[in-house]
């Protein structure tokens, strides 16, 4: 009678053990890879579960933190150029593979520019006519044959979609130096003109493309007031300090958008911490801050970051802008995107957005220097490259999708950890040449010991 009750309590805790190891499972992107244009590279581990764990990560799915609004990236001139190369059936293919929540990266929460970015093919407008402050020269049509079709077609795969924009220059007009880029060679006055009828103009700018964006199908959900506040450079860019950007959304652009009965939100930024804490001094003062909606950060630091939640709790934040690198497209800087991605959603941001989705064979901007895509584009040769970006940001954003909720968790390496439709989702990255095996716990309670494998970025699923 022993004997048989010892085995009942054997079977009975290889039951519970095999069951808890059911509900786990584990899948990963090798980054072990050297070569490129590698299109289905998520794969589940197969492993047999370790006797013992090398490290432990607790979860704590009641205490939650923000709301995913997903990840993304930026639509411009130069990849809807590219874009529009392509056969169309092609085109197709690659939108699905960014934008498909099924059969793809499931991007949600993208960006796109008023006007000329660095990646547009030249410095343009929607009104170059010197003097139009009733913009009756206002137009997008330059933006017919690229920008548009390649947001309408994300659309056909994510209808979802949500965007946000920004410009990089008001027109040029509108600027002392006149001149949208140039900012190298005249930064002084690479300023709007702080004039009554500048920024009455301008904000029926603002209005009109948001209204012809409209009539395109196209939402914007979110106006970012102006790209890199702090950049003077020789591609399009305006020196913006917060006092005036303040002092035009609350008299003109905020105005301007109620009587014409537009609910697109209005954000400062976008701010970055490359020599300035411009975001930390919106944020410290009641009267700079009010007339926002909340707050782009770029290029950030995790510590200005929680320096400004810290002074302003209440502050919504979003990320605008990844590391746009040089152009080499390698294994080494997708490993590394994992760390860039941890450290602004751990620090509170609900999002993620890359800066080129896609670029064409040469990577370069207008202004020629290179860049990061997560796919290039040879128009010649009509050839299609899924760079090791994509690889790295679109399996993340699998498991980062709008609605998904950041929970606590307590672990001595790097990891992020999501809940959605009572799954939890560990992400976190195995460099090493061999695998690493993880105790995974509930508060404090065992619920499986899992492998990762060697030189991965991995994701454990756990059911709850």
């Amino acid at each position: 009678m022993k004997t048989k009750l010892t085995l009942l309590v054997v079977l009975s805790l290889f039951c519970v053990c095999l069951k808890a190891q059911n509900k786990v499972k584990v899948y990963y992107v090798d980054l072990g890879k050297t070569e490129k244009n590698i299109e289905n590279s998520i794969q589940e581990y197969q492993y047999e579960t370790p006797e013992k764990a090398r490290h432990r990560i607790n979860v704590y799915p009641d205490i939650e933190f923000q709301t995913m609004e997903g990840v993304g990236g930026a639509f411009n001139e130069i990849g809807g150029e590219a874009l529009q190369a392509l056969p169309t059936d092609l085109q197709d293919e690659v939108m699905r593979k960014l934008f498909s929540a099924k059969e793809g990266a499931g991007f949600s929460f993208c960006r796109t520019a008023v006007g000329a970015s660095d990646f547009g093919i030249d410095a343009y407008s929607y009104c170059d006519v010197d003097g139009d402050y009733k913009m009756k020269h206002f137009s997008i049509d330059r933006e017919e044959k690229t920008v548009i079709p390649y947001i309408q077609k994300a659309y056909k795969f994510n209808p979802s979609l949500k965007m946000f924009a920004s410009p990089w220059s008001p027109p040029a007009w509108m600027k002392y130096s006149g001149f949208m880029d140039r900012g190298d060679e005249f930064r002084e006055i690479n300023h709007l003109k702080d004039e009554a009828k500048i920024y009455e103009a301008y904000a029926l700018y603002f209005s009109k493309y948001i209204q012809a964006y409209a009539d395109k199908g196209i939402v914007i959900d979110r106006l970012v007031v102006q790209n890199e506040t702090d950049a003077s450079t020789k591609y399009p860019s305006c020196l913006m300090p917060v006092e005036q950007m303040a002092k035009f959304t609350k008299n003109y652009l905020r105005p301007r958008f109620q009587k014409d009965e537009i609910a697109t939100e209005i954000w400062a930024g976008t701010f970055r911490t490359a020599g300035q804490l411009e975001a930390i001094k919106l944020a410290a003062s009641a009267d700079l801050r009010a007339p926002f909606d909340g707050i782009g950060i770029q290029y950030s630091s995790s510590r200005s970051i929680s320096d400004l939640l810290g002074i302003y709790p209440e502050a919504h934040i979003m990320h605008t802008e990844g590391n746009c690198h040089n152009g080499a497209n390698n294994w080494a800087q997708a490993k590394d995107r994992f760390r860039e991605i941890a450290d602004y959603v751990n620090v509170g941001s609900p999002n993620y957005c890359y800066w080129n989705m896609i670029l064409n064979e040469t990577t370069e901007s207008g202004w020629g220097w290179k860049q990061n895509s997560l796919i290039n584009i040879d128009r010649e040769n009509q050839k299609v490259t899924y760079n090791p970006d994509f690889q790295t940001v679109a399996f993340m954003s699998k498991y980062l999708q709008a609605g998904s909720v950041r929970v606590a968790h307590f672990s001595r390496g790097k990891v992020i950890s999501v809940k959605k439709d009572n799954k939890l989702f560990l992400m976190l990255q195995n460099e090493k040449d061999t695998a690493e095996s993880y105790d995974c716990q509930i508060d404090t309670e065992s619920i499986a010991v899992v492998e990762i494998p060697a030189n991965s970025l991995s994701v454990i699923q756990i059911e709850l």
